[in-house]
């Protein structure tokens, strides 16, 4: 029995060290960069499988109003009636809840306790990025007369 518990320790903290040397603003950034319109479209098509992901993951499940005005964005992107948005920010939402979506992440999701701490990092990186965007995407949906119940 000990030697389980120190054996999820163990891993636990080999996870958490490695979480530290990977999930940086710069592996974000690197990672956004090589965001195509087929991983906004995969993003897109997953849009159900990544919110029951979000809501279904304590770490995360704060952000779900969040992920709703996201894919919101991105779908208005996608469709041409929302175009004053960098692809950067785009690419940077997509990257994010591909990340959410990927089981076998940085740190595994099946890990307890711990396997959605990389997915929350990643996420709270890419939100810090793009944060104004966020604020123009809800202003231009107010001007609009759009609310956040009908994205």
């Amino acid at each position: 029995m000990f030697g389980l518990k120190k054996k999820m320790n163990d891993l636990g903290t080999a996870a958490e060290e490695k979480k530290e040397e990977i999930v940086n603003e710069e592996y974000v950034k690197t990672e956004v960069a090589k965001i195509d319109d087929d991983d906004v479209k995969l993003t897109m098509d997953s849009q159900e499988e990544i919110s029951e992901t979000i809501l279904n993951s304590n770490v995360l499940k704060k952000y779900s109003e969040l992920g709703k005005v996201l894919f919101g964005m991105m779908k208005d992107y996608r469709k041409g009636v929302y175009n004053k948005v960098p692809w950067f920010t785009i690419a940077t939402i997509a990257f994010s809840f591909l990340y959410i979506l990927n089981p076998f992440d940085i740190i595994p999701d099946f890990i307890p306790g711990l396997g959605y701490i990389d997915d929350f990092a990643i996420f709270t990186f890419g939100i810090r990025f793009i944060q104004t965007d966020i604020h123009n995407y809800l202003d231009w949906k107010i001007e609009n007369g759009d609310t956040i119940e009908n994205l």
